[in-house]
């Protein structure tokens, strides 16, 4: 009997070992990694406490003895070999497999105009072991807006297989702004010089200020939700809610169009009668016509919604008066009179009218070619629709020089991001690019770029014509102008642009091939005589009023044609400041071009 019960012990034993070793795994598993506070020498000397550390900017200029740029935070490039590879560089050689489930979750802002994110993701299993941190780095599309962070294991942390399951976060990124998309690079350490599968990129969007705050909450996305219409008789009355007072929205409007007709009602409401509803007449809308209607606030990109209105028939009976007969007996003569008169004058119409008739029958058969003129200048003008048998948009790549300074990069970023969104154009910036650019180097990068894309842009000005010189660097570590064009101080510019597009348009002329790959164009507050001679073959365009022609060059479509011609909305002259990417061009336009007048008056009065 005592046998049984020690085997029935011994069982139980195991069993609650194995469910404890299971809740052990699990916990393992389940386990969430947040960033710690401990400085970079913790991590140097591989002490307790310093498992999963955020670098600071400060960490970084201690330890390397100058000051990185502000926007990339605590990142730099080769973070494992220049802060842990300095007393063994065998730490920072071992490939390291990219991360696997990259997530983005919202936290909690109380700034209604802005978005606040945090990233997690998992390690992965391959050379887990030699894993000594990550990057996390966070970049608008479409700007040059850039966050980085930067997390590192102690030099003594070696991960076992099972960390493969803990999740990893980063710190939080605030301020970012609503209805905006974003690019989020995960990048595990180290990185070796061949490796390529390095890093994990997720882009996602914040949400739109209706998401986080309510529709009643956001003036941009208001519109009215509640619409009702109405027939009484001839009467068209629409009742709508209005928007409420916070968002300060004083007067609205309504647009209505069938067959060719267009109704617009300016709408200003009375708040003193009534805060929440308000009810306006649609004049001179045609009976028995369905009607398709907009109403909005009178705001700049607001929100429109959308309604029917169907106007019947209404037959109004006419009330006849009564008459007596005496007033009878004496209409009846002056209505003989007037019947009399009108049969009158109707045969002298009748016998003028065949006159003219048979006149104009005769100037027909002696004049054949006025009519055959008369036809073709009543044949109107037809719009074409774009047609093209590209699957994808072309690729541009945007070539210019940083020497003009900040505005004048402002003013190509901008034309990139309009000719993205609104020219059905695929553009390569490095403004957009900086880690390749990091990886590849700028002479690297922009060999790549030309020979993938379809199209090369060459924005010229005239720092594109300076002839670089040879600095020195400042005793006194005066910095300023480096930090006024930022990272992008040694960009692209004429040293390297133009050797590497002459050669190629050389190459191109010489064997007889097509030049419309290439394009130099120039901003208005620039001249013809910018444009370096080596682009005197390709085609020169003048933006912003050139906008048009480019899109034809790009798309390889013709603007005219006998009989009819292609209308591109919201890229002409004068239509494309109604976008809010053409105005925001515009105006960076125009802020250079200011600046630029402002040194000319100031190198002449220091001439003089």
């Amino acid at each position: 009997m005592w046998k049984e019960e020690l085997v029935l012990y011994q069982l139980l034993t195991l069993g609650q070992l194995l469910w404890t070793q299971e809740d052990l795994n699990t916990t393992t598993a389940d386990a969430v990694i947040t960033p710690q506070d401990c400085d970079l020498e913790c991590v140097r000397q591989g002490r307790t406490g310093c498992e999963y550390c955020r670098i600071t900017r400060a960490d970084v200029e201690r330890t390397l003895g100058f000051r990185s740029i502000e926007v990339f935070g605590s990142c730099i490039p080769w973070p494992c070999a220049e802060l842990l590879g300095g007393e063994d560089p065998e730490v920072c050689q071992h490939y390291v497999q990219a991360p696997n489930d990259v997530t983005v979750e919202f936290l909690h802002d109380a700034n209604p105009m802005f978005d606040t994110i945090v990233v997690s993701w998992k390690p992965s299993y391959y050379g887990i072991a030699f894993l000594r941190g990550f990057q996390v780095s966070l970049q608008v599309m479409g700007g040059s807006h850039v966050a980085c962070q930067l997390f590192l294991f102690h030099r003594n942390l070696s991960l076992p297989a099972s960390h493969a399951q803990r999740v990893y976060k980063s710190d939080p990124f605030p301020r970012l702004s609503l209805g905006s998309q974003y690019v989020v690079t995960v990048m595990a350490l180290p990185v070796p010089e061949e490796w390529e599968r390095f890093y994990h990129t997720k882009n996602f969007s914040t949400r739109s200020c209706a998401e986080k705050n309510g529709l009643d909450q956001c003036k941009k996305d208001w519109y009215p939700r509640h619409i009702e219409v109405q027939q009484n008789g001839s009467d068209i009355i629409v009742n709508f809610n209005l928007a409420p007072p916070n968002l300060g929205i004083k007067s609205y409007f309504s647009y209505c169009y069938a067959n060719g007709m267009k109704n617009y009602t300016e709408i200003r409401p009375n708040p003193t009668k009534n805060k929440t509803h308000h009810s306006f007449h649609l004049h001179g809308l045609q009976e028995g016509t369905n009607y398709t209607c907009e109403i909005a606030a009178d705001e700049v990109d607001a929100v429109r919604k959308t309604f029917s209105v169907q106007v019947v028939h209404f037959q109004q009976e006419a009330a006849l008066p009564l008459i007596s007969r005496t007033s009878l007996l004496l209409m009846l003569p002056l209505g003989l009179s007037l019947v009399a008169i009108f049969i009158v004058l109707l045969v002298v119409l009748s016998r003028k009218k065949s006159k003219l008739w048979l006149k104009k029958l005769d100037m027909s058969v002696m004049h054949p070619d006025m009519i055959e003129l008369h036809q073709e200048r009543s044949i109107q003008e037809e719009v074409m629709s774009l047609l093209t048998n590209r699957s994808t948009p072309p690729c541009l790549l945007i070539c210019y020089s940083a020497r003009d300074g900040p505005a004048h990069v402002r003013a190509v970023m901008q034309l990139g991001a309009f000719l993205q969104q609104h020219m059905a154009t695929q553009v390569c910036l490095d403004l957009w690019d900086s880690l390749s650019l990091a990886e590849e180097g700028t002479m690297g990068w922009h060999c790549r770029r030309i020979q993938e894309s379809d199209f090369v842009l060459v924005v010229c000005s005239r720092g594109l014509n300076h002839k670089p010189v040879a600095s020195h660097p400042d005793p006194e570590g005066d910095d300023g102008a480096e930090e006024e064009l930022g990272w992008w101080s040694n960009t692209f510019t004429n040293a390297a642009a133009i050797p590497l597009i002459r050669e190629e348009v050389g190459r191109a002329r010489a064997r007889g091939q097509d030049l419309s790959k290439y394009m130099a164009a120039i901003f208005e507050y620039s001249e013809e005589t910018d444009i370096p001679a080596e682009l005197g073959l390709v085609s020169h365009y003048t933006l912003t009023r050139d906008l048009p022609l480019l899109f034809s060059h790009l798309h390889g479509v013709a603007l005219h044609r006998p009989g009819g011609c292609l209308k591109i909305e919201n890229i002409s002259e004068e239509g494309f400041t109604k976008l809010p990417a053409g105005a925001a061009l515009q105006w960076a336009i125009r802020e250079a071009g200011m600046v630029l007048r402002e040194k000319e008056q100031q190198s002449v009065e220091e001439g003089d």
